[in-house]
């Protein structure tokens, strides 16, 4: 998977990604290694700060959805912290990636990277595996780059935990909403007078 995703576009041919597997014995220690670690600032921004409309409603309401779809109530702190507390074993899965980037970069290879997750999660689809990208690990990114041994010059963006999916679970039921086409796509009709 990780060879075939490596094919993924690359501006310049750069491939500024660096992954570290996780899996098997591994996965034990990197529980044990994690439990007694405090979460950290992050190494980047994850949203905008503030976070405008429509970004910040449609970030609202995926959280409300997915809680609802749990079966967990608004004002179930516990709850939803317990669900948030769910990253730190893969939600179950057993075996993960954490995908680095090499600090120098800039916003064209952070998608690169993102050409390269989306392309692992799609092949990891087609070979019958579910992936869940886990922008969490950004809080514990110290944590996780000591683990793994990354260098200095390399920062943590973000976790994949991967594995066999189970359709009877709820969370595998949501649907996230998306806007409408006419919100975020313009449309141009070709005609003769441009030579199409």
């Amino acid at each position: 998977l990780l060879s075939t995703a490596s094919r993924a576009p690359s501006g310049g041919n750069v491939q500024p990604w660096r992954i570290y597997v996780v899996n098997g014995e591994s996965m034990a220690r990197f529980r044990a290694f994690l439990a007694d670690r405090p979460v950290e600032a992050p190494a980047y921004d994850i949203y905008p700060s503030p976070l405008h409309e429509p970004y910040r409603s449609s970030r609202f309401k995926i959280g409300e959805d997915m809680y609802a779809t749990l079966g967990i109530e608004r004002d179930d702190k516990a709850g939803r912290l317990g669900q948030s507390a769910k990253n730190l074993d893969f939600f179950g899965a057993p075996a993960a990636i954490f995908c680095f980037i090499v600090r120098i970069m800039g916003p064209p290879q952070w998608s690169d990277l993102g050409m390269f997750l989306q392309t692992f999660m799609l092949l990891a689809v087609e070979r019958g595996l579910a992936t869940c990208a886990q922008e969490y690990w950004s809080v514990r990114h110290g944590a996780i780059s000591s683990f793994v041994g990354a260098p200095d010059d390399e920062m943590l963006f973000c976790g994949m935990a991967i594995g066999h999916p189970d359709p009877s679970a709820p969370i595998n039921t949501l649907r996230s909403e998306r806007m409408p086409l006419d919100e975020w796509a313009k449309l141009f009709e070709l005609s003769d007078r441009h030579g199409f």
